[in-house]
């Protein structure tokens, strides 16, 4: 029995690297924009960009730099539930009392409060902060918004720099310690890796090196959005 464990995490441990592999082969690393991303955006379709990375890897920050810089819209997707879940609707409800179980919302309500800010904006130019975190997250979002995002951002940072980022944060969390840290970047890899190379399979994906300064990564995200050459 505890051969065929082993055995079992090794073949885990093998998926995750080739995994890894398939991500470095088909990602982009900067900077020439997908091909249909302009001609997408002058047909008044929204457009819009997903955010991914781990736990302490900047992109939080570095959507509001993108936001404030280039004109895009910035929702996270967790804001977005924890507005809804204070609004005493039946939703908010429902929201509330998963997450005081530990568990999260489902797909669909998320990507519906995706969509209802989407369609409420005047602006038509989105970062989706945070989300899909999961192929189920990627799967309702293209079924109930009925299209694929634009092009997908991906901060990539090493474990070690996440981990020393996130506790020096001092937010107060009473998760922030360095097992749950270490924790919830496991969770990270094994629900978002699938999603980050399904995008960069299709050529939507750009990886961005999330370590050094703010100022240092932004200048490595600034080039993808100059490219666009979207109105404000």
């Amino acid at each position: 029995m505890w051969r065929r464990l082993t055995s079992l995490s090794h073949l885990r441990q093998i998926r995750r690297a080739d995994e890894l592999k398939i991500c470095q082969a088909f990602c982009t690393d900067i900077t020439k924009p997908p091909v249909e991303a302009e001609s997408h955006y002058r047909r008044n379709s929204p457009f819009v960009a997903f955010v991914l990375g781990g736990p302490g890897s900047g992109k939080g920050t570095q959507c509001l730099k993108i936001a404030e810089t280039f004109g895009f819209e910035h929702i996270g997707a967790g804001d977005l539930l924890r507005k809804e879940m204070y609004s005493g609707s039946e939703n908010g409800d429902m929201i509330q009392k998963l997450m005081k179980e530990g568990s999260i919302a489902p797909s669909e309500v998320t990507v519906k409060l995706i969509k209802k800010a989407i369609e409420s904006a005047e602006n038509r130019k989105f970062l989706i902060d945070g989300f899909p975190r999961s192929e189920e997250n990627r799967m309702a979002y293209e079924r109930i918004v009925g299209a694929e995002p634009n092009f997908v951002l991906f901060f990539d940072c090493p474990e070690e720099v996440m981990v020393k980022r996130v506790l020096n944060r001092n937010e107060g969390r009473v998760d922030d310690n360095e097992h749950t840290v270490k924790e919830r970047l496991k969770v990270y890899k094994g629900t978002t890796l699938p999603v980050v190379n399904h995008y960069a399979k299709k050529g939507k994906l750009y990886k961005v090196d999330g370590t050094g300064t703010q100022e240092e990564i932004f200048e490595r995200v600034r080039p993808i959005f100059t490219s666009l050459r979207l109105s404000t």
